[in-house]
């Protein structure tokens, strides 16, 4: 068995949580030492798609007419799609139908979690579902107490300053728009936001929120996998405010580097996050507000222990074999 692990358009994706899972499934292939490549032009027998740009369904046509298998990859859904980009709220149900088109030109789909392939099995997919992790590589993601002061370094904090992070795309559902107000009425503690999203993209209403001058709170940018590992270890709170995921690897990398996180207490995350044990929850603003305070100051239990057995069942090591167990129900799979 040799799979294709096609990266059309990963430009446009690498500086997302896609991004970073198409790194994860290459490095579990590796690991298997399962023969693998991202060079169509080789001989293969299974593609794994993981975007839904047309680049990615010509691939699966291409692939079914040749006698290949597709595995493809359900990272999206309608439902984290609303209240990200201007226009997504109009566009999701036309969104649903293009990917519910995609992921059925696959042999099977997997999904990260059996949240999202709950979601998904509401669709009237033609194809089944598996849910796998998209994991975490732990043996990068750990706490190392150098590079935390790197980071300190870096950015010149104070060894005693309390730092509260966050990391995504600049999109509502993400809530930069709670993180942004909860700075303004937290100035004694400092919070960076970091990735980036193109502001042609971002509504009105995050870019007036993002443009107050507010002297606490900064948003460094898209920084490298080795400065967001230093920037989970020199932080003191990991706060993750999205509404709706699929899984958030950027909280399994927090889990990992054993920062205390603070979450949205939403759907995804009953069955799997249990809150005051794992991670801490909230819903209502005020709610975050104290618990930011209680966190930060050490007033709150240490969950990171129990947070991070948990990063450990999805370390990579894990999932590659599972992985490699659905590309082989995937090369049985009927093809359509």
């Amino acid at each position: 068995m040799k799979v294709l692990l096609y990266a059309g358009s990963l430009n446009l994706v690498n500086k997302s949580g896609i991004g970073q899972a198409i790194r994860h499934q290459k490095k579990a292939l590796e690991h298997l030492n399962i023969a693998h490549t991202t060079d169509r032009k080789e001989d293969f027998d299974i593609v794994h798609l993981n975007t839904i740009f047309p680049n990615s369904l010509f691939m699966s046509w291409w692939a079914k007419r040749n006698g290949k298998k597709v595995v493809y990859y359900a990272h999206s859904t309608m439902e984290d799609f609303r209240n990200s980009f201007i226009g997504s709220n109009m566009l999701a149900p036309l969104f649903k139908k293009w990917i519910s088109y995609c992921y059925n030109k696959g042999d099977i789909i997997i999904t990260p979690t059996e949240y999202s392939k709950s979601i998904l099995e509401t669709y009237g997919l033609h194809r089944p579902v598996f849910s796998l992790s998209n994991g975490i590589d732990t043996s990068f993601f750990q706490r190392n107490k150098a590079a935390g002061e790197r980071f300190r370094k870096k950015y010149k904090i104070d060894p005693n300053e309390k730092v509260i992070i966050s990391v995504g795309h600049f999109m509502e559902r993400k809530g930069i728009d709670d993180f942004i107000e909860l700075a303004k009425q937290l100035p004694e503690y400092t919070f960076y936001w970091f990735g980036h999203t193109s502001m042609n993209l971002v509504p009105a209403k995050i870019k007036k929120a993002m443009k107050q001058e507010i002297p606490n709170l900064h948003f460094p940018g898209f920084i490298s996998r080795e400065e967001l590992r230093d920037a989970y270890c020199g932080s003191d709170l990991f706060l993750f405010l999205t509404h709706e995921e699929t899984e958030g690897i950027v909280l399994l990398e927090a889990l990992a580097a054993k920062i205390p996180v603070l979450v949205r207490d939403i759907p995804i995350y009953e069955q799997w996050l249990t809150d005051n044990v794992h991670v801490y929850k909230a819903k209502q603003f005020h709610s975050f507000k104290e618990q930011i305070v209680k966190i930060a100051e050490q007033q709150a239990e240490d969950l990171t222990e129990n947070g991070y057995k948990l990063a450990l069942e999805k370390d990579i090591r894990n999932i590659s074999q599972k992985l490699v167990e659905l590309y082989y129900i995937g090369e049985e799979a009927y093809s359509g």
